[in-house]
């Protein structure tokens, strides 16, 4: 909201539109290294998705905890655990972060990870495995939550959008690394528990390890417990660089607004901006964002009279499914993010390795190095997203998107059917099967990976946006969830059928995305209004006007720039 006016200052406005995000962050480098520092919370995320797929395929992982290498179902909880709680941490840290602040919040989420982390890196068994990965979980869903909203709060309006899909580039980035530090240490030790006995599980044809019996009475011989603990220990690396970074960054300036601190707030966007706090753009964009605070209790007073804590707490949200354009606004978004996980990118992200053994290819040293192909494929994909978004349109990538991974995963899914284990003596088939996975990772990763953050963002109006976009975060960690706790026993029984099941996700998305998902391209949130059916985005831009207007604020402008800057500032917060 506060974009309509600080888009568009006296000093430098027009300028500042022609320069563009990278010149924008060229000519920033305090925002540019707080950008960098607040990916870290993404790129933990996209590390701890990845490192739990190669740490599976380690033998003296499975010697330690047999249970989780040979019973699928339990395999899937010691995965999904972690997205379980993440889910529970992003859901109940508003009120944490309202009430420490979001640099408060996101030390505790730091601190809340390392012990996570510590726990599973020091795990003697299964119940201090699960807890380090629940805890750790937690503090991921916290951080997901927290760190968007602090960018959004600190960062100037013309590079937000762009900071969404860079999050998304460094979960891949920390999926990416993950999957390439664990290729070096399985080495430890080498790369078999006990090289002296022969395995004795699977069939006659494949023989794999049996954590159960092919260990010798002094436990691994060969590959150490450091190939997989250290992968683990390595993550905390980042959140300490995270946490102890954050502490030479300000507050929120917004933040301190919300609890009437007005000094620390103006001291707060001066070194935000590195300039000198009398300065008379810093000083309209402080009005700016106080305007902004002022309507948001104006809306709450007005919607939800006399009411605080926890019935405010839960009316709002209530308001979300009682208004029927709201309501139609959140199925959009929900079912945006509920498409992205079951069309089966978390899938091949924790299981890589055991899709890739289904295609013929055979060694646990093969898999993970096809896993960290497929890591660099994922990161590289994403790339176009940042360039092209704004160019093609959301609707055209997403439904190339869905289409293309449609196609890959029936491919796939034929080739495993109607080979079978016959895979192994059939390369070329295997090989057509794999180069198709990366197709299907191409596709996603610059499509519904990205742009299923980028659409909430852009769909709700301001008034019900954050607790909207609350629930559609929510709905991602819970599909995350089922996803990672059901594919260990999908792959395991439904074999070439796990991925025509995700195939028929795909085609779903494709036909959600041509009949209801609007194109967000350019539209402000007036248009907007237009697509769901209601006024509510032209009713707030009204309220903001009146209330700009009473501080003084639109005298500093000319009419048609300020004109000019509603009309466009909506679609660039996120």
């Amino acid at each position: 909201m506060a974009e309509i006016l600080t888009n568009t200052t006296p000093a430098d406005g027009d300028a500042a539109s022609k320069k563009g995000v990278w010149g924008l962050l060229k000519e920033n480098p305090y925002l540019l290294g707080l950008s960098a520092f607040a990916s870290l919370g993404g790129f933990l995320f996209g590390y701890d998705q990845g490192v739990v797929s190669g740490v599976l395929t380690m033998e003296s992982f499975a010697a330690a905890f047999p249970r989780i290498a040979t019973d699928s179902g339990f395999k899937g909880w010691f995965v999904a655990a972690l997205l379980l709680f993440a889910w529970a941490g992003s859901l109940v840290n508003g009120p944490v972060a309202d009430r420490f602040g979001r640099k408060g919040d996101m030390l505790i989420a730091v601190v809340i990870f390392v012990i996570g982390s510590a726990l599973q890196t020091g795990a003697v068994s299964v119940a201090m495995l699960f807890v380090g990965r629940a805890i750790a979980g937690f503090a991921v869903g916290m951080l997901t939550m927290v760190v968007p909203m602090y960018m959004s709060e600190v960062s100037m309006p013309g590079i937000r959008g762009t900071l969404v899909v860079l999050q998304q580039l460094s979960i891949t980035l920390g999926i990416l690394i993950s999957y390439w530090l664990e290729y070096g240490t399985q080495y430890i030790g080498g790369y078999r528990c006990a090289p002296d006995i022969p395995y004795t599980g699977g069939t006659e044809g494949a023989r794999t390890f049996d954590p159960r019996n092919d260990v010798g009475p002094n436990g691994c011989t060969g590959q150490s417990d450091a190939s997989w603990r250290v992968p683990f220990a390595v993550q905390i690396i980042p959140a300490l660089i995270l946490g102890i970074g954050m502490l030479w960054f300000p507050e929120s300036p917004r933040y301190f607004l919300m609890r009437q601190q007005e000094d620390k707030a103006l001291k707060a966007l001066a070194q935000l901006r590195r300039v000198h706090p009398d300065t008379d753009s810093l000083r309209f964009e402080y009005l700016a964002i106080k305007a902004e605070v002022i309507f948001d209790e104006s809306l709450t007073r007005d919607n939800f009279p006399g009411q605080s804590g926890v019935k405010l707490f839960f009316s709002q949200y209530y308001a979300l499914f009682t208004n029927k354009p709201t309501f139609f606004r959140l199925l959009i978004g929900s079912g945006t993010m509920f498409l992205q996980q079951f069309m089966g990118c978390n899938a091949i992200i924790y299981y890589a390795p055991t899709m890739f053994r289904q295609l013929g290819l055979s060694g646990k040293t093969s898999g993970l190095l096809a896993t960290g192909v497929y890591g660099i494929i994922n990161t590289l994909s994403t790339l176009p997203a940042v360039f092209f978004i704004d160019r093609v349109g959301r609707k055209p990538l997403m439904m190339c998107g869905a289409a293309g991974t449609f196609i890959s995963l029936v491919i796939v899914g034929g080739i495993i059917g109607g080979y079978g284990d016959s895979l192994v003596n059939n390369k070329a088939a295997g090989w057509v099967g794999i180069v198709f996975i990366y197709i299907y990772d191409v596709n996603f990763s610059y499509s519904f990976a990205p742009i299923g953050w980028v659409l909430p963002s852009e769909i709700f109006n301001l008034g019900s946006r954050s607790k909207a976009m609350a629930i559609t975060t929510s709905a991602t960690w819970m599909c995350n969830f089922i996803i990672g706790l059901v594919t260990p026993d999908m792959l395991e029984t439904l074999g070439w059928g796990t991925y025509i099941f995700f195939a028929a996700f795909c085609l779903i998305a494709f036909f959600f995305t041509y009949f209801f998902v609007p194109e967000t391209k350019g539209k402000s949130l007036e248009e907007m209004d237009a697509v769901f059916g209601d006024t509510a985005a032209h009713e707030e831009k009204a309220r903001l006007a009146e209330i700009a207007a009473s501080m003084g604020l639109t005298d500093s402008l000319p009419a048609e720039k300020i004109d000019k800057a509603r009309g466009e500032a909506d679609h660039a917060e996120v």
